[in-house]
């Protein structure tokens, strides 16, 4: 059943009733309501059309935040093959909340890393939301590392509201653990790519995100904060989310005009939820573009790549 957000409610409805009249036919046989619910069904598909036409940018946070939309390991489950999860930083313990490991894309070896939240009560509380703790981030330094040494290709699928901002986090170095993620993403000798798809918080999203080539899926949001967060220190008021929302430029539209990402991946009609393979194929698709783009530079290529892709990131002005 489809979970619909608040501003979804006039869709809910429509789309209600005609479920409604479906589930009359199916219990009398002589009831003919193909014409009503062919109606209703296009007057669905033009509200969707309409509301997903204009989504401010505090909707698309709430889009990208949307329960059934797929997660990392929906998209790993479903391009992947041979995925080999590779667990532990070595150093205090495994970190649920980043999976990673070997996999192979379109037939070829690759290191696949990313954030997952969970998709029910029980997976969320085991992935911690998708917040990541410092062994978290250290386990992706492993993997990486690991990828360079083979000379494989690093993917990252992004979805974090923030790191973990617990006292225990805190104390095993989150702030540094989150630097040497990033550091090593500069690092690493292979081409790396990445994709957004759903939050892209803060420093537990750039610590996957420093990447050659990063990709936004068109609902998905990558922000310094979340909109409740900024809206308490600015305002002290959690509940002025929307206009900090709107200031704060965090959409896949503002972050390509400013050139912190490089492209927009279209999503279904209605948002990723609504048509899970349909996303991921587009992402899948968009992978492979940027694999191909990376295909033939050396070592020192792309490590030049990546440098001068963050130095010059800014130079256009927030007048984009």
């Amino acid at each position: 059943m489809t979970q619909y957000l608040d501003f979804e409610k006039p869709l809910a409805e429509i789309e209600g009733k005609a479920e409604e009249l479906r589930a009359m036919a199916r219990a009398n046989d002589e009831m003919d309501i193909t014409a009503e619910a062919k109606a209703l069904d296009a007057k669905a598909a033009s509200l969707l059309d309409e509301i997903y036409g204009s989504l401010t940018p505090w909707r698309k946070c709430q889009v990208a935040r949307h329960p059934e939309r797929p997660h990392c390991k929906d998209y790993v489950d479903a391009m992947f093959t041979e995925f080999t999860p590779l667990a532990g930083d070595r150093n205090f313990a495994d970190d649920l909340a980043v999976m990673g490991g070997l996999a192979r894309f379109n037939d070829r070896p690759v290191m696949v890393i990313g954030h997952e939240k969970g998709n029910d009560t029980k997976s969320r509380i085991e992935r911690n939301f998708g917040m990541a703790r410092p062994e978290g981030y250290r386990k992706a330094v492993r993997l990486m590392e690991l990828a360079g040494k083979f000379g494989l290709p690093v993917i990252t699928l992004v979805d974090t509201p923030g790191a973990y901002p617990g006292k225990g986090a805190e104390e095993r170095g989150q702030s540094e653990a989150i630097a040497r993620s990033t550091e090593k993403c500069l690092q690493i000798g292979v081409p790396l790519v990445s994709v957004i798809i759903g939050e892209g918080g803060s420093g537990g999203a750039v610590a996957f995100a420093t990447a050659n080539r990063v990709a936004m899926l068109e609902h998905a949001v990558y922000s310094v904060i979340t909109p409740e967060g900024c809206a308490s220190i600015l305002w002290k008021d959690s509940e002025k989310m929307r206009e900090a929302a709107e200031a704060m430029r965090l959409t896949a539209d503002d972050l390509r005009k400013l050139g912190v990402t490089d492209r927009i991946i279209p999503e279904p009609k209605g948002g990723a939820h609504r048509d899970a393979p349909a996303a991921i194929a587009a992402v899948r698709s968009a992978i492979e573009s940027m694999l191909s783009e990376l295909d033939g530079k050396d070592a020192k290529a792309l490590i030049a790549d990546r440098r001068k892709k963050y130095l010059d990131m800014g130079s256009k002005g927030l007048a984009a």
